[in-house]
């Protein structure tokens, strides 16, 4: 296994990866609806006509706004120093603890690298809440299980 400080480099990677990802796929879906709208000619049925521009306009708004949180994680990614040392644990800290390895950064969820599982969270998250500024050897509670904190990078 790779030392931990490579691993949060690679996690980092992994989700810009995957936001990069989620961007195109808002693109290509917002840029579709917009050829659909500008390509729906107006027939005699009226109503139907103006609810179809309706759901389309729905689409692109959400479509919008996938792309818009997709930005927001990354600027936020962006803000990670993967060179500071952390004494407790804080955003862009890796806590290893006795049940999970968390990365807190931004809420993803879980992702899996050099066979290991790590679960990228927020700070706003119930765990995330638990975690924040905990030091290495605390117990920490969290849905009925208690946990120590081994290590934080």
């Amino acid at each position: 296994m790779k030392d931990h400080k490579d691993i949060k480099a690679l996690i980092c990677k992994e989700l810009e990866t995957l936001l990069d990802a989620r961007l195109v796929e808002a693109e290509a879906a917002i840029a579709a609806a917009l050829d659909a709208r500008n390509n729906d000619t107006k027939s005699s049925a009226g109503d139907k006509y103006e609810t179809g521009r309706e759901m389309i306009q729905i689409e692109i708004n959400k479509s919008e706004t996938q792309r818009g949180k997709a930005l927001m994680l990354k600027k936020d990614l962006a803000r990670i120093d993967l060179h500071k040392h952390y004494t407790k644990s804080e955003f862009g800290s890796l806590v290893i603890t006795s049940q999970e390895k968390y990365f807190l950064s931004i809420g993803f969820g879980k992702l899996t690298l050099a066979d290991e599982t790590y679960v990228a969270i927020s700070l706003g998250s119930p765990i995330g809440i638990v975690l924040q500024d905990k030091a290495i050897g605390a117990k920490v509670q969290f849905q009925g299980k208690e946990f120590v904190i081994l290590e934080i990078v």
